[in-house]
């Protein structure tokens, strides 16, 4: 059988957060057997959208993991980028047909909170997208 293909988009904002979301992404799709066969980088969150899409109509990618770290500020800008990207990458994924591990954290997450779910949330984007990418193989 061949290994699922996902390509990860990856916000460089609150790179000590998101580098290690990064690592612990590859490793969960090595364990899961999956290859990240393409890693984008985006300034930041609100930046996903564009580099999602590429992502998704490339042939050879059965799935997507996006990776960042809104986090809390003394604004509700976290509110509003986060809202937005979830609704975009909401979006995306309806209309492209392949699934996207949603693997941002906020608005509200505070850096502490950030550093100690950035594990956590990465797994389980890659985990979200494998499944959703059998359950599709399953319907053809």
């Amino acid at each position: 059988m061949e290994k699922t293909q996902i390509a990860m988009v990856r916000s460089e904002f609150n790179q000590a957060i998101t580098g290690k979301m990064q690592e612990a992404a590859l490793k969960q799709a090595k364990k899961r057997g999956a290859a990240i066969r393409e890693i984008i980088l985006v300034p930041g969150a609100f930046d996903m959208p564009l580099a999602l899409r590429k992502a998704l109509e490339n042939k050879k990618t059965d799935a997507v993991v996006a990776l960042g770290a809104i986090v809390k500020g003394g604004t509700k800008h976290d509110e509003t980028i986060a809202f937005a990207l979830a609704k975009t990458v909401h979006e995306l994924e309806l209309q492209y047909g392949k699934p996207i591990g949603f693997g941002v954290m906020g608005p509200g997450v505070s850096l502490a909170q950030a550093q100690a779910r950035a594990k956590g949330y990465a797994e389980r984007a890659v985990d979200a997208a494998l499944t959703l990418t059998a359950l599709q193989k399953e319907k053809k």
